[in-house]
């Protein structure tokens, strides 16, 4: 068997992550078809088929999957390689909106880490707005924010995910009642357009719990305070 290309095998684990050529193309900087063809030359060289590709979507063999895990721990020897004499670490500071921390961010650091383990990486935890002006002050390097209104356009558009009304199973409203709410402090952008909700459907409605984090507002819903 040939050694194993490294770039034909970070073109796997990116086309395993992102479940698409084309995305992982955009992380290369390169084509959908060189792409393909790493991965066909690493295929080629294992003599096994590492992903299942259908016109809708990308998806991992069982021999994809089992080599997954092989395949990072390659890069991240590889990465470890040529940083044995480099410069002094960098760091990378990230604002991430409260709103979107979720059971996955030790997941994904754990990937930044792999992909680029001479990184120090901080990550700072705020509403959107406070994230947008530090950006602008040039102290975040990148930030993951809300685009819930149209007064910022100039970034680029990660996933959409749409709002609702949340509740533990046991909760229940008497009619007639202020409907209870729990939200986060002023000037929290998503409790305003809660509130905004509210007022325009003519439902009355009572704060009974404001929370410091997405989080514990998680937590006063699924004690079944309040939705």
């Amino acid at each position: 068997m040939k050694a194993l290309d490294i770039e034909a095998v970070q073109a796997f684990v990116l086309v395993a992550d992102l479940r698409s050529f084309t995305r992982a193309a955009e992380a290369l900087d390169g084509t959908q078809s060189a792409v393909s063809l790493r991965i066909k030359r690493l295929e080629d060289g294992l003599g096994r088929r590492l992903l299942e590709r259908t016109p809708r979507r990308v998806r991992l063999s069982a021999e994809g999957d089992a080599f997954l895990p092989f395949a990072r721990n390659l890069l991240a020897a590889h990465s470890g390689a040529l940083d044995a004499f480099a410069a002094p670490r960098r760091r990378l500071v990230v604002g991430l909106s409260h709103h979107i921390v979720g059971a996955e961010l030790p997941l994904l650091l754990r990937r930044v880490k792999q992909a680029e383990p001479g990184v120090v990486m901080e990550v700072r935890i705020s509403t959107s707005r406070e994230l947008l002006e530090a950006f602008d002050r040039g102290t975040l390097d990148a930030v993951l924010v809300l685009r819930h209104d149209s007064r910022r356009l100039d970034g680029e558009v990660l996933f959409e995910e749409p709002f609702g009304w949340m509740a533990a199973p046991d909760f229940v409203h008497r009619s007639g009642e202020p409907l209870p709410l729990a939200t986060q402090a002023e000037p929290c952008s998503v409790r305003q357009m809660a509130v905004t909700a509210l007022a325009q459907g003519g439902v009355p409605w009572s704060e009974v719990f404001v929370g410091g984090g997405i989080l514990t507002v998680g937590a006063a819903v699924s004690a079944g305070l309040a939705v």
